[in-house]
């Protein structure tokens, strides 16, 4: 092996040339906004801004957008963003806050935990705002579903907050399989170094915290009374609350995959499966399930139609488990991983975020730079794309039509956990179709008060 091999190795170094020029625009546009037409800065509130909502808060305020409005139930998690703007109103209740700010608001952060994602996104969609929503764009698929419609419906410019579409190496990769360097796809890997395991209801109840709302944080979940193993970022392991490894980084590690599978036609085109409709069907294999926490490993085997003139793929997404070594032609395996096996080559991604990848097998494309011509956009910031779309510069790459089909098929590796036998889902309907039990898994009974 020579030295540059070795040292891509240890680097994971990319194998791709970065796109020269300008940027390409793509995918849906939507109207300008309210504030931002009259200065080119755009309003900004924050829905949940204490861990990542304040992140990106933070993102767009350096690209000198203004925050006006922040929101958060948990007033001492907030502290520190409440502090970095002073002069923007503050809010406990998202409803009171969108109420309130009318059109002196442009666009819409929401950084909360999962179940409460689609509440805060549909309501602030639903008045015109612009949005930007964090991973997993939900808890459950219809959920999902919902703010994906909801999104068309209202022509607002959406995306969704995983930051590695922004890569230029992903869109890369994604151009590579589009352009036949990997020849035909029929099997595709997504695996996580581990889940949550199972978990137990804590049974003493502490007071709640002066600062926080709890009845505001559980939002439309089941009541339980407060504790602190919920909270502040404990929620994603508890099934009430959050995704699991699977939902939570899904969005994140199967970023390529989704892509360059073009899975999302699937969603937004029907007929595209040909004569046995777009239905794809799943089953799964889980390990110490229980009703409270995700399992600590699990294995989802997705049986996916054709997509026009590209082939059934069959996918495996699992917690814990590595694909075989064999089909790694000798790369090292990592803990994390986004394997597609074509026909003349295969592209693997190690980064959870899906910032870099590897054509193998390492000896055919050692050096490699050929493959099609960019098509794609190039950025350098998410955050920036979203606020130069806001105000009719470009496109997002991350919209609720990719974000949306993508955390269902997450979701539904999890739902597919909790039932037995395989189960067949319908992407155009938003059903599924042959297992009573698992369709009533595709959403949940809100508490009284609210809906989306």
């Amino acid at each position: 092996m020579n030295k540059a091999a070795s040292v891509s190795r240890r680097t994971f170094l990319k194998r791709s040339t970065t796109a020269a020029g300008g940027s390409l625009l793509l995918l849906s546009s939507s109207r300008l906004a309210f504030a931002a037409e009259a200065n080119d800065k755009l309003n900004i509130a924050g829905i949940g801004v204490g861990g990542r909502g304040g992140d990106d808060l933070n993102e767009l305020a350096n690209l000198g957008e203004n925050i006006v409005a922040l929101c958060d139930v948990d007033q001492a998690r907030a502290e520190g963003t409440l502090k970095r703007y002073p002069g923007a109103k503050v809010f406990q209740d998202f409803r009171r806050m969108l109420d309130e700010v009318g059109k002196s608001v442009d666009a819409v952060v929401v950084g909360t935990p999962d179940h409460t994602h689609a509440v805060a996104a549909v309501a602030a969609m639903r008045r015109g705002y612009h949005l930007f929503c964090e991973k997993p764009l939900t808890r459950t698929v219809h959920e999902a579903r919902v703010m994906r419609q909801t999104a068309q419906q209202t022509g607002v410019v959406t995306q969704m907050g995983n930051q590695g579409s922004a890569s230029g190496n992903l869109r890369r990769a994604v151009e590579l399989a589009w352009g036949g360097v990997l020849g035909e796809i029929r099997e595709a890997y997504v695996w996580f170094d581990g889940g949550n395991g199972p978990l137990e209801r804590p049974k003493d109840t502490p007071p709640v915290p002066k600062t926080l709302d709890w009845d505001l944080w559980l939002g439309p979940a089941p009541w339980r009374a407060y504790n602190p193993a919920y909270l502040p970022g404990t929620w994603r392991g508890w099934r009430a609350f959050g995704s699991g490894i699977v939902g939570d980084f899904g969005c994140h590690t199967g970023n390529i995959m989704f892509r360059a599978l073009r899975l999302d036609r699937l969603w937004n085109e029907p007929g595209v499966g040909g004569a046995g409709g777009n239905v794809l069907r799943v089953s799964a294999v889980p390990s110490e399930l229980n009703e409270e926490g995700y399992p600590r490993s699990s294995r989802a085997v997705f049986e996916l139609p054709a997509r026009a003139e590209l082939p059934p793929v069959r996918l495996v997404v699992s917690a814990k488990e590595k694909p075989s070594e064999d089909l790694m032609l000798g790369w090292p395996q990592s803990g994390w991983g986004d394997l597609l096996v074509g026909s003349k080559g295969s592209l693997y991604s190690e980064c959870p975020w899906n910032t870099r990848y590897v054509l193998l097998p390492e000896a055919k494309f050692d050096g490699f730079k050929g493959g099609p011509e960019p098509t794609l956009p190039r950025t350098d910031n998410h955050h920036r794309e979203f606020a130069e779309a806001c105000k009719g510069r470009g496109k997002t790459f991350s919209p609720f039509e990719i974000g949306g089909p993508l955390t269902e098929l997450m979701q539904l590796a999890n739902l597919a956990c909790l039932v037995e036998g395989t189960i067949e889902f319908d992407p155009i309907a938003g059903k599924v179709v042959n297992h009573e039990a698992a369709n009533k898994l595709v959403h949940r009974e809100y508490r009284p008060g609210w809906s989306i």
